[in-house]
């Protein structure tokens, strides 16, 4: 049997975890990845709901995180509120990049390269486990929402429509 090599950005993010003592196992998807929560929820046989999905947030200059249940819509006006700012918009993918160390499409929830504050979707800890992006679009990790909760320092709060 041939053990692959995890790729650099999802072997980040499994050091990361395991810094913090939480063990992850992140998968490959084939081909293309999972672009949408819909994609990832039928490869790995869950519910949308359970698929974590990491959003990036510009809230006055400060980049924030929403973790948000697949099925679920950020409602920035929400956010805004419950972040303490005029308004959230969608951040530039290259301040993305340069505050997660991701690509979007594949922002992991946490092991980014500067702190980022971060808020949760209430309806993703009504799971056991709960999926999230392994640092590429290719490439998703199990947890649960407690770890996921540790590991990102996240707030639960309602800002989903």
């Amino acid at each position: 049997m041939t053990v692959m090599e995890l790729h650099p950005s999802a072997q980040r993010v499994k050091d990361y975890a395991a810094r913090s003592g939480v063990n992850i196992e992140p998968i490959e998807f084939p081909d293309d990845g999972a672009r949408t929560a819909d994609d990832a929820a039928n490869a790995v046989g869950c519910k949308v709901d359970q698929i974590a999905k990491s959003m990036i947030f510009d809230a006055d200059g400060e980049l924030v995180l929403a973790l948000t249940a697949g099925s679920n819509q950020v409602d920035a006006k929400a956010l805004a509120a419950i972040v303490g700012v005029g308004k959230c918009g969608r951040a530039d993918i290259n301040d993305v990049r340069e505050t997660t160390g991701y690509a979007i499409g594949g922002v992991p929830p946490f092991g980014h390269s500067q702190p980022i504050r971060a808020w949760i979707d209430p309806h993703l800890l009504t799971f056991e486990t709960v999926w999230g992006a392994a640092g590429t679009p290719r490439h998703v990790f199990a947890i649960s929402p407690v770890d996921l909760m540790q590991l990102t320092q996240a707030t639960s709060a309602e800002f989903t429509k």
